[in-house]
């Protein structure tokens, strides 16, 4: 199977790869980028190892495919047809090696860079490019303040913490009123970093404009709670009758079990908001039952897209699991990357910068068009939709045009 779309007039990426790598022999570098012979390389920053770990790989392996598909159509056409070259690097989920790693990778001659899914560690990743003038897209990072620097070498694929937290409270507000079980009280429960801190503040505005009471709201450090029953708990003395969640995979799951031994009585759903784990298709395998039902307004891969569909056929083929949202983003960020190297004609970062921000390339994430970067970075189409866990399997219920199947709200029997 060989599935072909446009990036841009001059590059096409096939989906179908070759089996063998797809890395070009090993090129030379000039310094700050500009590189002669051999390969175009760009970074890959993620977590490799630490507690999203998983994650960080997948999002690594879509960077991966996204650099084979453009060596197998020919390379960067307008240079030659030079090969891009990725140059992997592990943050360990940690600001202080992110930001070292950056640098490193910098000084080896990247031209760009792709990452890194924690904010905290995106926010330190930014001040390194920007001080070299090394185009940074970010793949997956949604707290709003790594974008309020004033940045011109920094750019986001994925929606900021404000439309993600406005959108799901709009979201929840609306399914909640069509099935006539208008939201009168929310809790909720979210990592304590930047990103989590910054959703949890957009949400509970937005809610509130709806007449939506928010609170308890309660936080935890993701990198190393093990249980969330205690928090549960307060949430089922509060009456809520519904959980927001946001926070990543790992302690995704853990709210999950939690909620299944606690069961609240006056819980409608649990809903979460860019949350790292209950949109996932490992999701409801790993929760089993207790996943049933739970929501989560997200970026998303759109499933109803041919393209999309025949990508997760590959990377399932390719590493025998499931393709997750992040290596999509990671995927479309290097498709990024290489439609500006198409069109500025050089490898010098700050021609590659000026193509970035007037690009316009397509994306295999639902939202509202093509990856298209506004004044401060953030991509002016990038929106969330909404995903359901049911019979096991995570479907898109909302908006309509986005869904595979209804939303069943209330989603729990009373407990």
């Amino acid at each position: 199977m060989r599935k072909t779309w446009t990036l841009s007039l001059a590059l096409t990426l096939p989906l179908a790869l070759a089996a063998c790598g797809g890395s070009g022999p090993a090129g030379t570098t000039n310094g700050g980028g500009a590189q002669s012979g051999g390969t175009i390389k760009i970074g890959s920053l993620h977590p490799l190892s630490g507690a999203a770990a998983a994650d960080g790989q997948q999002m690594d392996n879509g960077a991966k495919l996204a650099v084979e598909a453009i060596n197998n159509a020919g390379g960067i056409k307008s240079q030659g047809g030079k090969k891009l070259e990725l140059v992997s690097a592990d943050t360990q989920g940690k600001p202080e090696v992110g930001q070292s790693e950056a640098q490193r990778l910098i000084q080896d001659g990247v031209v760009g860079l792709v990452g890194t899914y924690q904010s905290a560690v995106t926010a330190n990743v930014s001040t390194v490019a920007e001080r070299n003038k090394v185009p940074l897209v970010i793949d997956v990072s949604s707290a709003d303040s790594i974008l309020t620097q004033g940045y011109k070498y920094t750019f986001r694929v994925q929606p900021s913490s404000t439309v993600l937290g406005t959108a799901g409270a709009q979201f929840l507000d609306q399914v909640a009123k069509a099935a006539n079980q208008p939201v009168k009280t929310v809790a909720v429960l979210h990592e304590q970093g930047p990103f989590g801190s910054a959703v949890r503040d957009a949400f509970k505005a937005e809610a509130e404009k709806a007449g939506i009471k928010v609170g308890p709201a309660l936080a935890y450090d993701a990198a190393n709670v093990s249980d969330l029953t205690t928090q549960v708990t307060q949430v089922k003395a509060s009456g809520a009758d519904v959980l927001m969640v946001t926070g990543y995979y790992r302690d995704g799951v853990l709210a999950a079990k939690a909620v299944a031994t606690v069961k609240p009585p006056a819980l409608k759903a649990v809903y979460g908001v860019a949350n790292g784990a209950f949109d996932l298709p490992q999701f409801p395998k790993e929760a089993g039952a207790a996943a049933e039902g739970f929501f989560d307004a997200n970026y998303h891969p759109d499933m109803t897209n041919a393209d999309t569909q025949a990508l997760a056929k590959l990377y399932q083929e390719r590493y025998n699991d499931q393709i997750r949202t992040g290596a999509v983003l990671a995927y479309d960020s290097v498709k990024v990357i290489a439609d500006a190297l198409e069109r500025a004609g050089s490898a010098e970062p700050a021609k590659v910068r000026d193509a970035i921000a007037s690009g316009s390339v397509p994306t295999l994430i639902a939202g509202n068009g093509p990856i298209k970067f506004g004044p401060t970075g953030e991509n002016e189409n990038a929106t969330p939709i909404l995903m359901q866990v049911q019979g096991g399997v995570v479907k898109q219920v909302f908006p309509a045009d986005k869904a595979e199947a209804k939303p069943l709200y209330p989603a729990f029997k009373s407990q």
